[in-house]
């Protein structure tokens, strides 16, 4: 659904962002029905032959004969390898099922290494009841196939990316629950912004804030007194953005890539960008070019100056996304993101000092335009 978003952007994905995300993760399972689906069909009518009588191997036949919805047959068991060849060319298997209780000097290497090479799939009963059952056969199991098998050892990546997801699931449904019981409101804060080429959107964020019928403004300064006090740690530790990575599956943001801008500052925005050189002489007249990327959860600006408060902070952060704009890279996006894991450990960001060049005057000019 998520690629599907990005190739086409008008895709009705539903207006409401629960049911948008909703409708992700009902098109992600679905996906995963069709990839199950038709790995069963390649086993529609597949037929096995069984090789030996052991307990194990009566097991799998009574699985199979039990679970209709495996398409696999039974055409033959054959208990002495000596009849292995009459039985092949009686029944013709797609899969040669290896049960043989006792294996050495009855087990015909070569005859199998060329079923195998003739297409038949030939598998160790162990193999054939894990995939069947889900559970091991303990009984089957040798001390040296523990021992010396390197898939009782979950790999590190595993290790890393099961651990992380458990903890981010976690972090997030803890956020949520003391939003709810630090101040009165919804646990999510949904805002109009503007994404790739001009496009709205609704940006999704954890509440930090008191809700109000209407903000004063768009700027920081002037709702600080709104901030909840589970909201100033959110901000500071740059948690509030987590909601975000809805917008990021939706197709709608990046990880990284420039803040977007509300949809009630984007007027402002275009006719400072307009105006600016005539009123304060700098000349900044392509604010157009942030459309021309998807925005990010985090960014250059992000990580190198902070939040704006005023319409001249607001240009001096336009400055750094024109920086990222003309030197974005897959390199430069791994080190905003490695700055951002700085800010979000040690919970402060590297502020750049804000340039007073605009008089009072100016701004008055400006805003009046």
């Amino acid at each position: 659904m998520s690629i599907v978003y990005s190739l086409v952007p008008e895709a009705p994905l539903g207006g409401n962002p629960l049911v948008a995300s909703l409708l992700v993760i009902v098109g992600f399972l679905l996906g995963l029905r069709l990839c199950h689906g038709a790995r069963r069909l390649r086993h529609v009518g597949e037929r096995v032959l069984i090789l030996g009588g052991s307990p194990l191997a009566r097991q799998v036949t009574d699985e199979i004969e039990r679970r209709r919805d495996l398409r696999y047959t039974v055409v033959g068991v054959v208990d002495d390898a000596q009849n292995l060849d009459r039985v092949i060319e009686a029944t013709r298997p797609d899969r040669l099922v290896v049960a043989l209780t006792e294996r050495r000097g009855r087990l015909p290497l070569c005859r199998l290494l060329e079923l195998r090479a003739g297409g038949i799939l030939v598998e160790d009963v162990v193999e054939t009841y894990e995939r069947l059952t889900g559970k091991l056969a303990l009984e089957a199991l040798s001390p040296s196939s523990v021992i010396f098998s390197r898939d009782f050892d979950p790999s590190r990546l595993h290790l890393v990316l099961t651990r992380t997801l458990s903890l981010l699931v976690a972090v997030i449904g803890l956020i949520a629950l003391l939003i709810k019981l630090d101040s009165s409101g919804p646990v999510f804060f949904i805002q109009e912004r503007v994404g790739l080429a001009g496009r709205s959107f609704k940006l999704i964020k954890f509440r930090t804030m008191h809700p109000v019928s209407r903000p004063k403004s768009e700027w920081e300064r002037d709702n600080c007194d709104r901030i909840s006090r589970l909201g100033r740690w959110l901000r500071r530790f740059r948690l509030d953005e987590l909601p975000q990575l809805v917008n990021v599956l939706r197709g709608e943001m990046n990880l990284v890539g420039p803040r977007p801008h509300p949809v009630t500052n984007l007027e402002l925005m275009i006719l400072a960008a307009r105006n600016l050189n005539e009123v304060s002489g700098d000349a900044i007249p392509y604010y157009s070019l942030r459309s021309s990327v998807r925005p990010g959860i985090t960014g250059w600006t992000q990580v190198r100056y902070g939040y704006a408060n005023s319409l001249e902070e607001e240009v001096e952060k336009i400055r750094y996304d024109f920086y990222y704009l003309k030197h974005a890279s897959f390199w430069l996006d791994l080190n905003i993101l490695f700055e951002t894991f700085k800010i979000v450990f040690l919970g402060a960001a590297r502020l750049m000092p804000t340039p007073r060049g605009h008089n009072d005057r100016a701004k008055e000019r400006l805003r009046a335009a």
